[in-house]
């Protein structure tokens, strides 16, 4: 029997959606007007497909347990399992090993469904049909591309030229001739007029044995690197986590120049889905309803006078007054203003942040844990001061610290805590003393999540000052 196994990939960094998407916290994850990520959309979706039982999701190790959490409310009627990378080596790798995960779990005629994490689909039965398709060509042996039907010469995608009809569904696959660069906007009029050019959505479908025949002939040096990975890898367990060593000398390429441009037997499947890769804040911004001046906005916002403009606000009152064509994102540590025009240059913000090691490139102020998540409320000199929710059951790592001291008062649940030789409770409106250098550890054995404030003291007070004596998460730094 043929399994069905979608595969969701999950990462990068997502730099046009900054401040909201950082490198702690990229696109997948972040939320649409709707309250849903797309990560969760993207799994949604995919259990919604006729025969699935389980769901891989390839994604960086360090995004694992956020990963986790965003799929538990969902209360999946697929099983979720993870494919864990040591570090960001593009889709090429991570579909190869896909593929080898595949093969040693269920076979090599294993359906592969290879969806990107942070697109929005919003035809759904159009994408059931579209599958439909796709599944029948990739069972034939083809190694099938989704082609996205043009609504505007877009410059912003790659584009895919469609071929003659197969012979499957009533014609709605054809043979791929070739794979287009992003264009300019003169041969992007001439493809959108010449009706056989389709944008290129990054979605494919393909069996195992076919994508690892294919790898094997057009790129057989990733080929052997995945195989090399996969050795050393244990295929049982869940999460699978692969090694850091041979991981780091796979190629950083894409499926699309490492193969999909290569091969001789690839199809497309034309098809109107609804679909956005969400790629900058425009396209992001045509979620939210827009008013009679053509303003949209999330979040609390007054808007006087203005058209044309999205606010943002995730945590107090933004105003404007007499502005036009501007978007406006604030979050708590920055705030973004740019020009309609000029949304796809906010990456370019985030280049300089990181050139600058500013930390707005990388976290927001409220940062998550597998046990739970901290907000920085205040940072200066010699202290610091944090809100520190820890989950039901959870546990921070048996930890201690050089250069500063901690302070704990709970506000809300029961902490445990290990504090030097000591074991004790600490309940709301208690409060402990954890001196520099003297081992220390807090858990939450409630019900419901404990909520407390912690104001550290010292010389140095960054996240590295920390040295793990024992860590049920497996972390060691």
């Amino acid at each position: 029997m043929n399994i069905l196994l979608p595969v969701i990939l999950s990462g990068g960094a997502g730099t046009r959606l900054w401040p909201v998407s950082r490198e702690a916290h990229p696109k997948p994850f972040i939320r649409l007007p709707d309250g849903q990520s797309l990560l969760q959309k993207t799994f949604l979706r995919a259990a919604s497909l006729p025969g699935v039982q389980r769901i891989l999701t390839v994604t960086n190790r360090d995004y694992y347990f956020q990963t986790k959490d965003e799929y538990q409310p969902l209360a999946p009627s697929a099983e979720p399992i993870y494919l864990l990378e040591p570090c960001s080596r593009n889709t090429a790798p991570a579909v190869a090993l896909a593929a080898l995960y595949a093969h040693d779990r269920f076979g090599l005629q294993t359906t592969l469904l290879i969806l990107p994490a942070d697109h929005l689909i919003k035809k759904l039965e159009a994408f059931h049909q579209a599958f439909a398709t796709a599944v029948v060509l990739a069972q034939q042996g083809w190694l099938v591309t989704f082609g996205i039907t043009p609504s505007a010469p877009e410059t912003g995608f790659g584009y895919i030229e469609a071929g003659d009809p197969l012979p499957v569904q009533d014609g709605a696959g054809r043979v791929a001739v070739r794979f287009v660069e992003k264009p300019d906007a003169v041969r992007a009029a001439e493809y959108l007029a010449a009706g056989r050019f389709f944008w290129n959505a990054g979605m494919f479908c393909f069996t195992a044995e076919a994508l690892l025949t294919a790898m094997e002939t057009t790129c057989p040096d990733l080929f052997a690197a995945a195989r090399t990975v996969w050795q050393q890898t244990e295929p049982a367990a869940n999460p699978v986590e692969l090694p850091k060593v041979p991981f780091n000398e796979l190629p950083d390429i894409s499926i699309d120049y490492a193969l999909m441009e290569k091969a001789a037997n690839v199809a497309v499947v034309p098809c109107d889905l609804g679909w956005s890769d969400i790629g900058s804040w425009n396209a992001l911004v045509e979620l939210a309803q827009a008013d009679d001046a053509g303003n949209r906005t999330i979040g609390e916002t007054m808007l006087l006078d203005c058209h044309n403009t999205f606010v943002q606000s995730e945590a107090h009152l933004v105003a404007a007054v007499g502005v036009q064509d501007l978007i406006i994102v604030d979050t708590p540590d920055a705030t973004l203003v740019a020009h309609k025009e000029k949304a796809q240059d906010v990456k370019r913000i985030v280049k300089h942040l990181k050139d600058c090691n500013h930390e707005a490139f990388r976290v927001h102020r409220t940062v998550y844990r597998p046990w739970g998540s901290y907000t920085v409320l205040e940072e200066r000199p010699r202290f610091k001061i944090k809100r520190i929710e820890v989950k039901p059951g959870a546990s921070l790592s048996l930890q201690l610290h050089h250069h500063r001291s901690e302070h704990w008062v709970v506000v809300t649940g029961m902490a445990k805590v290990i504090n030097g030789s000591q074991e004790f409770f600490v309940r709301p409106n208690e409060s402990t003393y954890i001196p520099a250098g003297q081992p220390h550890r807090l858990m939450n054995p409630g019900t419901i999540p404990l909520i407390m404030i912690e104001v550290q003291c010292g010389e140095y007070l960054g996240e590295d000052d920390i040295v793990r004596i024992e860590d049920q998460y497996g972390r060691k730094a």
